[in-house]
């Protein structure tokens, strides 16, 4: 099968693309601009374009199907040839789907917890032996690819994200996977722009409940009260299964998870993250791993990549990478470090960074999403503003948006680099929050530079 990729450098169309190679199809692809780990990742398999640009001439008759990334316009030249010759167009989940439509298909959705849970199912099985295909958000230790497809394994797990599914298909992701089982973490309204009232968001995800195939189930978070709404008042013919926070314990620097067996040291922590093991356990039990097991398993699971990553430590500090930027994500994240290490300072820091966090209304989202740090920090570029089309968001707006006298605002990231690295050598835990970089910071600096 001849397969071509418009915009293949994405996170996750590169290990589309690189899944598809693995199962024996012939894959070529096109894009304006690749960063790394994409780039290194194709040019390894071949598959990186010799040269960046859209060329109408890559689009052939004999091409079997066109994979359209969301990085690519509407009015992408190589879009517009296919559709002149008529092939097959695919969105990214819509492909997906049809790789798996004779498999049992588990769909992970939520606002949050998403790839944690994901991630912890396959380590999970892949612990046990269990081979399922897979579709991941973050790179798992001991996973090559973030996408896994064969033609004989039974299962695939997807992650459900609710963002829209190509530039031509304005459905989100998770609609067009219709899941046999399928889990439900969380709904806090996100991606304002393009859903810009709560109610059309949380609309999305009764869609996604309803989409479950008959007599299928979902495991849902019942301690979230949209969720336990959305899910209860569906008219599906499903199974509803509700799940919330597991008994735990902190001492010492460590989490127990009580269990049948007792007390089990795990390395994640955090509330959230009991929460998401508690959704990972119901979604193994019904792919068939015992409770036993899935204990047994778990406890070696050291959580998905810049998800509460623990990026440098000595013995009066750590330092950690999350990827937190919605507020519900960031209230989580520093309150599960401070519960992690109650006796030690913690500094939180959060980049403002997305469409949403960067909106002056939605901004007031973040009220109190800080308040269990120690000290509190927030970054933004204005260039990122405008470059977004945004209005300007002023430091007065963000201080008194998060309800903090003490926040400090930093709009220079020279500034923001030299404030951090003058806190080194302070016995204090420091939180990093953010999709995006800090306008260049260097994690390998922060590593050497911090402990």
């Amino acid at each position: 099968m001849k397969v071509h990729f418009i915009a293949i450098g994405g996170s996750a169309m590169h290990n589309l693309a690189l899944a598809l190679q693995h199962k024996g199809y012939e894959i070529t692809g096109s894009d304006d601009i690749i960063y790394e780990p994409s780039k290194s990742r194709l040019a390894d398999k071949g598959l990186l374009p010799q040269e960046f640009g859209w060329f109408p001439d890559k689009i052939t008759a004999n091409l079997d199907a066109v994979i359209l990334g969301m990085h690519a316009k509407p009015d992408n030249p190589e879009l517009l040839r296919a559709q002149e010759l008529g092939l097959k167009i695919y969105s990214y989940p819509e492909f997906l789907y049809e790789q798996s439509k004779e498999k049992t298909r588990v769909v992970i959705g939520g606002s949050h917890g998403k790839t944690t849970i994901t991630s912890m199912i396959l380590h999970v099985l892949d612990y046990h032996g269990i081979a399922v295909d897979y579709m991941v958000g973050a790179q798992l230790e001991g996973f090559d690819r973030m996408v896994h497809l064969t033609k004989e394994n039974d299962f695939i797990v997807l992650e459900g994200d609710e963002y829209l599914s190509s530039p031509i298909d304005r459905r989100p992701k998770f609609h067009l996977y219709r899941p046999n089982i399928a889990l439900l973490s969380g709904i806090a309204w996100d991606h304002i722009n393009v859903f810009p009232t709560y109610e059309g968001y949380v609309e999305q995800f009764k869609i996604f409940v309803d989409s479950i195939v008959e007599g299928g189930s979902i495991a849902y978070n019942e301690e979230d009260e949209e969720v336990k709404k959305v899910v209860e008042a569906s008219e599906n013919s499903i199974r509803k299964l509700p799940y919330g926070t597991p008994d735990y314990f902190v001492d010492g620097g460590t989490t127990y998870l009580e269990t049948p067996e007792g007390p089990l040291p795990i390395a994640v922590f955090g509330a959230h993250n009991l929460n998401n093991l508690a959704g990972a356990k119901w979604i193994c039990q019904n792919m068939g791993v015992d409770e036993a097991d899935f204990y047994e398993a778990i406890a070696s699971f050291k959580g998905a990549s810049k998800r509460l990553e623990k990026i440098a430590e000595s013995d009066y500090a750590v330092v950690f990478k999350d990827f937190a930027h919605s507020p519900s994500k960031v209230a989580a994240t520093t309150r599960a470090v401070k519960e992690q290490y109650p006796d030690r300072k913690l500094v939180a820091c959060l980049e403002l960074h997305t469409y949403s966090s960067l909106n002056a209304e939605f901004l007031k989202e973040y009220r109190g999403a800080l308040d269990t740090a120690d000290y509190a920090v927030v970054y933004y570029s204005p260039e990122a503003v405008e470059i977004k089309g945004l209005e300007q968001v002023t430091e007065q707006q963000i201080s008194d948006a998060f309800q903090r006298k003490d926040l400090q605002v930093f709009t220079d990231a020279g500034s923001f680099r030299e404030w951090l690295f003058s806190q080194a050598k302070e016995p204090a835990n420091f939180l990093l929050m953010s999709s995006g970089n800090y306008g260049g910071l260097d994690f390998g600096q922060v590593k050497s530079v911090m402990v």
